[in-house]
């Protein structure tokens, strides 16, 4: 794609017809997060001299959505009531909880720690499926997004171990029982390194799983613009059934992928602070 920067980092200034490559060039690069207060707006947004970027709508939006949803639900389970909506993020809960949190926490713990994880699932799962809504964008889509909560997670593990086992223990038990003494210093910088890496693979995780699938779903709806563009309207109608079809296909894929990769996101992050907290297990 023999474009600039700027137009892939800005959708709208892309040119709107003739080229091979300007209609995938034109739905990929709404998947690159661009400055704008709404989505349908691209227009250099700030706030006190900061840029706004689209994600951020979306990130709000999720937060106010699990206010939203959770607002009267616990009423609802202990009064026996509130219909299947209310049982099915109350199932959700149960499962996180029971599942995953206190069989790698414990019970003290896991109840210590379980709104945060609990948090951390369904801000990703919202961002995740606002991110199929037309006109959406996926926060989940942006490293910086990922970063950030892979380092939350990743001070959960430091601070949390250097708590639970105390600071010196902390960093004396990532290195094996039994080590040579010689081996000590380049175990020790293994061990480090491994503690960074694990946040760098959530973050690098969740954002190839959540833009990759983005990708092949645009993909599929360029060939139609793309065959009626360079090809004529008639082999445009023709591809038409069959981009349509993988569209549909790969949106409902991606919907199981959105819950997925929030479940895989809040287990790995379990699993790491668990290590951290409970060395010995």
């Amino acid at each position: 794609m023999n474009l600039p920067l700027a137009s892939i980092l800005n959708p709208s200034a892309l040119p709107s017809g003739g080229g091979d490559s300007d209609a995938f060039s034109t739905l990929f690069g709404h998947v690159v997060p661009h400055q704008g207060l709404l989505p349908i707006l691209h227009q250099p947004t700030e706030l006190f001299g900061l840029p706004i970027y689209n994600i951020q709508f979306f990130q709000i939006l999720s937060i106010l959505a699990i206010f939203l949803v959770f607002r009267t639900i616990a009423k609802d389970i202990q009064s026996n009531g509130g219909g299947r909506f209310s049982r099915v993020f109350a199932g959700w809960t149960n499962f996180i909880r029971e599942e995953m949190v206190q069989p790698y926490l414990g019970e003290h713990h896991g109840r210590i720690l379980l709104p945060l994880f609990l948090s951390i699932f369904f801000f990703i799962a919202f961002m995740n499926l606002f991110g199929l809504v037309p006109g959406g964008a996926t926060a989940t889509g942006s490293v910086w997004t990922n970063a950030a909560l892979a380092t939350v997670s990743f001070s959960c593990m430091v601070v949390g171990g250097m708590v639970v086992q105390g600071p010196i223990a902390f960093w004396k038990n990532l290195i094996p029982h039994g080590v040579m003494l010689p081996l000590i210093p380049l175990m020790f910088v293994v061990e480090i390194m491994g503690l960074v890496v694990k946040p760098i693979a959530l973050t690098i995780r969740l954002f190839a799983n959540m833009t990759g699938g983005h990708l092949v779903l645009l993909a599929f709806m360029g060939l139609i613009f793309y065959f009626g563009t360079n090809m004529g309207t008639a082999a445009g109608f023709a591809i038409l059934p069959l981009g349509f079809g993988m569209s549909v296909f790969m949106m409902i894929i991606e919907s199981f992928v959105a819950l997925i990769q929030a479940y895989i996101f809040t287990l790995l992050s379990i699993i790491f602070v668990g290590m951290c907290l409970h060395p010995d297990h």
